[in-house]
């Protein structure tokens, strides 16, 4: 297999930033969801709750060598705003059921507020990724990661893809739907996009080598309402998950793709070789 697309997200929900090559960490790619916007009580704040974040392309030099700032923003009607690594005091945050801490980026509030639309947003930044442990069962007590939903890569196959959209074509065909624009594999935002032959083959790997960095399957990625979001239009559907709940539930979830660990560190690039065991 080889490694067809590289997709880093400075800001979690904020637009998919393709990139040539990549730094691995231990907590993921660099600059990887390091930064995410919370409300009021400090809970996540994502495109499941304000659509209007995927119109927030986020930057840092990890995603642009031009942006010589910590983390650079644009959005639609808005200047451009660069931020230094904000210094003040970590505040209380909340990603789903965890309790975090992360460092307000004030600076930041009235134009993120502008970019969502909501007057209740602020910034906040992952000034400690090793502070967060992942899921008990599917990870080691070392494991960590910044505000990724559950661990720190996934990986897409876009055999599994195809295989999706022959499902989704399949159901619309059923129900006399008008047919559908192949599904973007951008809709699952994960960070490494391979080729691959047999559909869902990532379900039986329990390891996976990107050029000579090497990573440890941890388990399949559970989907939730956010992939039936167009992120250019930014209206809603039925597919994917209306197909994956048809054909990919699991435990009463729907599955697409796969969360990696880290093992190793070092950089990868696109066209890199993948080997899965």
């Amino acid at each position: 297999m080889r490694l067809l697309q590289l997709n880093v997200h400075p800001l979690k929900s904020g637009a998919v930033r393709p990139v040539p090559s990549a730094q691995v960490l231990a907590s993921g790619l660099a600059d990887d969801r390091s930064w995410m916007l919370v409300d009021a009580d400090g809970r996540l704040v994502s495109a499941r709750e304000a659509h209007e974040t995927f119109t927030v392309t986020a930057d840092t030099p990890a995603t642009d060598p031009s942006v010589t700032s910590a983390l650079r923003l644009r959005a639609p009607g808005l200047e451009d705003l660069d931020l230094d690594v904000p210094t003040g005091d970590p505040v209380p945050v909340r990603l789903f059921s965890l309790d975090l801490h992360a460092v307000p980026a004030p600076a930041a509030d009235a134009w993120v507020r502008r970019a969502v639309g909501r007057d209740d947003v602020r910034l906040v930044w992952c000034h400690d990724p090793q502070a967060r442990n992942l899921q008990p069962g599917f990870s080691e007590p070392t494991d960590f990661t910044a505000f990724a939903d559950a661990f720190p890569v996934t990986v897409a196959s876009l055999a599994s893809l195809r295989q999706l959209d022959d499902w989704i074509t399949e159901r619309a065909l059923e129900l006399g739907e008008e047919p559908h624009d192949p599904m973007p594999v951008e809709r699952f935002r994960a960070n490494l996009v391979v080729d691959g032959e047999e559909p869902f083959a990532e379900d039986h790997w329990t390891s996976v080598v990107v050029g000579e960095v090497r990573f440890r399957v941890a388990k399949p990625t559970s989907r939730c309402v956010m992939t039936t979001i167009d992120p250019r239009t930014l209206t809603t559907a039925k597919e994917p998950i209306r197909s994956l709940a048809r054909h990919r539930l699991v435990g009463g979830k729907t599955m697409f793709a796969a969360h990696l660990v880290p093992e190793t560190s070092g950089r990868i690039s696109v066209g890199d070789e993948v080997r899965a065991g």
